[in-house]
């Protein structure tokens, strides 16, 4: 397959800026292989869903993972950006940074007070510790630890996709709007946006709807950002991320299953997670490791039978991802439709109900 295969024109107003008020007023388009594409409203999902299903979520909580500053060599400084990546240890982080190609290891970067934005806490100062491709680096950060938790908390902006960050500044707003009502485990540079349209009272309508609710955590890496520059899909590469199913959430969606539910992940993040803890044999098992699955079609799900997600980018991994689990021809023409209806793109934007093809 060719990455060009998955290529579609995107209106520049399709794409959302701002989240739906209240969340979950959010469009809702609901795509199964044998019935026509239906138009709903998010709110309307636990009508869309059986008593006995099972909705898993990831619980990772966003981190303000954007940072600002100065690169130090000897007399020589430069501003730099950062969008921490991937935690290393308690002092080190795996960050993109701009500009990259002019860093070397042992250079020396502060973070922290600038013209803009103010930090209450000492400076963020940390060592290139070592550097990779696509300007990616490794940073050993002076403090360590909920020290560093702390700072970053204090001096951080949101990470908001390239596609918002171009067109406004991150504000205070988006601390709570990019952020799912049931974050626990700080640790992401990204939301899984699926979830930014459940609110609590929805979550109340489906527990008492019969839909018990599992959540297993995957840190979403700055990677789900990257473009996909490949011209053939098997020579693209995944970023790597962490993810945790616990025993307990895979013996109850394994009894799930059992008793004739279907699990409906939210996110492409909880179905890759999923997805990498079941087995050929389709038992799902305890997971703490890195995934790196690319999900194409042609692939055979083990565990998920529909996703909740959002719209997402021409040429991307996650729309080759939905078109395999609700077929290629299907999502195109899914695609196709939410475009000329009006449907709102990318992490901001609305959602769809995908019910797996085969």
């Amino acid at each position: 397959m060719r990455v060009s295969d998955f290529d579609f024109d995107l209106p520049d107003d399709r794409i959302a800026l701002r989240p739906a008020e209240p969340r979950d007023a959010a469009r809702l388009l609901v795509i199964a292989a044998e019935t026509a594409l239906e138009d709903r409203v998010f709110s309307d999902l636990p009508d869309l869903l059986r008593s006995g299903d099972a909705l898993v979520f990831n619980d990772t909580r966003v981190i303000p993972a954007r940072l600002f500053g100065r690169r130090f060599r000897g007399e020589q400084t430069a501003a730099v950006e950062a969008t921490l990546h991937r935690r290393l240890a308690p002092d080190r982080w795996t960050a993109f940074m701009r500009p990259g190609k002019r860093l070397k290891p042992g250079d020396r970067v502060v973070f922290g007070p600038s013209e803009d934005r103010a930090c209450s806490l000492q400076d963020l100062a940390a060592t290139i510790a070592g550097k990779g491709e696509d300007g990616e680096v490794t940073l050993a950060f002076d403090l360590a630890g909920p020290d560093l938790d702390r700072a970053i908390e204090d001096c951080g902006l949101m990470p908001l996709p390239p596609y918002i960050a171009a067109k406004r500044a991150e504000d205070e707003s988006d601390r709570r709007d990019y952020q799912t009502v049931y974050a626990r485990d700080p640790g992401s540079v990204a939301a899984p946006t699926a979830g930014l349209h459940f609110t609590q009272a929805l979550l109340a309508r489906l527990a008492d709807r019969g839909v018990s609710q599992h959540y297993l955590t995957l840190h979403v890496g700055a990677g789900t950002f990257m473009p996909v520059k490949a011209d053939e899909v098997a020579d693209h590469r995944m970023h790597a991320e962490y993810g945790e199913v616990p025993a307990a959430v895979a013996e109850a969606l394994n009894t799930v299953r059992a008793r004739g539910g279907r699990i409906v992940c939210v996110g492409t993040t909880s179905l890759r997670l999923i997805e990498s803890a079941t087995g050929e044999d389709g038992v799902i098992r305890p997971f703490a490791d890195e995934t790196a699955i690319f999900i194409t079609p042609g692939y055979r799900f083990r565990a998920a039978d529909g996703l909740i997600t959002n719209f997402h980018l021409p040429r991307s991994t996650l729309f080759m991802l939905v078109s395999a689990l609700g077929g290629q021809a299907r999502l195109r023409a899914a695609y196709e439709h939410a475009i000329a209806a009006g449907y709102r793109f990318y992490s901001y934007g609305d959602a769809s109900l995908i019910w797996r093809a085969n």
